[in-house]
Order: structure tokens, then sequence, then C-alpha cells
């Protein structure tokens, strides 16, 4: 058991295993065997959109409730060394990519259950996952335009002057909890889609 858990591969590998044996599993309590076709992969494109949302959320929320409000009470200061230089760059990295990883697989996901127009346009029936999208598309454009740019200074993982540096610290918190604020809403536009179209 201790192999399994002490490597983070062997892990998600087994989470993969196991949603493998649940399908099937599944599929065999209910007498009903999977089809592999356009219905079944807009499920999985679904899972994996969620999956990506949950990985790019977390990681927001986590910075915003855990990270930024504790740095400030780590004495003395030459002890936040090993979140600035090691935790926030990966952090950051699966952060950035998480997001882009949700933008793509739901536009395929828009696309694939063809209501990408309808929803960009705002038409009837698909107005509150319009709205979502344009709020994770916004938030997208802060992670990779505003927030990753400006922690590069901050981090030391650019070349910037103090001056650059300072300026670069509200520039991200503020484009941080501007992206905390719209996840709300843009989570519940997410939901209510589907449960109740409108």
């Amino acid at each position: 058991m201790g192999a399994l858990f002490t490597s983070l591969g062997r892990t998600v590998s087994a989470g993969i295993v196991l949603l493998v044996v649940i399908v099937v599993g599944a599929g065999v309590l209910s007498g009903q065997s999977i089809k592999i076709d356009h219905s079944y992969a807009t499920v999985i494109m679904r899972w994996l959109h969620v999956v990506c949302g949950i990985m790019w959320i977390g990681l927001l929320w986590y910075l915003n409730f855990v990270q930024v409000p504790t740095m400030p009470k780590i004495q003395p200061v030459e002890s936040r060394t090993a979140i600035t230089k090691f935790i926030a760059p990966t952090v950051l990295w699966w952060f950035r990519y998480a997001a882009l990883a949700t933008v793509i697989t739901g536009l395929l996901l828009a696309t694939m259950n063809k209501y990408l127009v309808e929803a960009f346009t705002l038409r009837p029936g698909f107005v509150m996952i319009g709205i979502g999208m344009w709020m994770a598309l916004v938030m997208a454009f802060n992670v990779w335009f505003i927030i990753w740019p400006a922690q590069q200074k901050i981090l030391g993982l650019v070349e910037a002057t103090a001056e650059e540096k300072a300026a670069a610290a509200p520039r991200a918190l503020y484009a941080s909890r501007f992206n905390t604020m719209f996840s709300i809403g843009m989570l519940y536009c997410m939901v209510a889609q589907q449960n109740a179209p409108i």
C-alpha cells in the first residue's frame, strides 16, 4: 500500500484504474454495455473539463485562501524562500495549464454538444452557460496575461527591478482576487445550465 501512495504517478494511475472498474462494474450491474459513441465521448469530455476545472479553481482558492494570507505570518522573512522558490512556481505552472485545459475542454464540449455559438451569443436556453463561458475566458486571460507575468517578476523568474516587483505585486493580487470573485458566479452558471437551462 505504501508503494501506491508514496508516488503521485502511481496514485493517479490507481485512480484511473478504479474509475475503469467503476464504469465497467456499473455497466454490469445495470445490464448495459458501454457503447463508445458520440454521447459517451461527450461524457468523457465533460469529465475531463470538470477535472481540469477542479484543478484550476482549487489552486486559485488555495492561493487566495491559504498561501497569500499566510505568507506575511511566516517569520523570519527568509523562511518564505521555500515557498517562493519551490512551491509557488510549481503551483503557478499547474494553475496556468489547468486554466488552459479547462478552457480547451470546455470549448470542445460545447462544440461536441453543438451549442458553442448559442452560448457565446447568449441565445435563449444558453444564457447561463454562455455567461459562465465568458467569465471563464476573462479569468483565463487574467491567469496568462496578468497574474503569470506579474508573478514571474515577484518570484524572480525574470529580471525585474525592485520597483517593477513592487508594482507587480498588487497587479497579481487584484487579478487573482478578481478571479476568485468571478469564480463564484462562473461555477454557479456552469451548474445552473444543466439543471435549469435559461
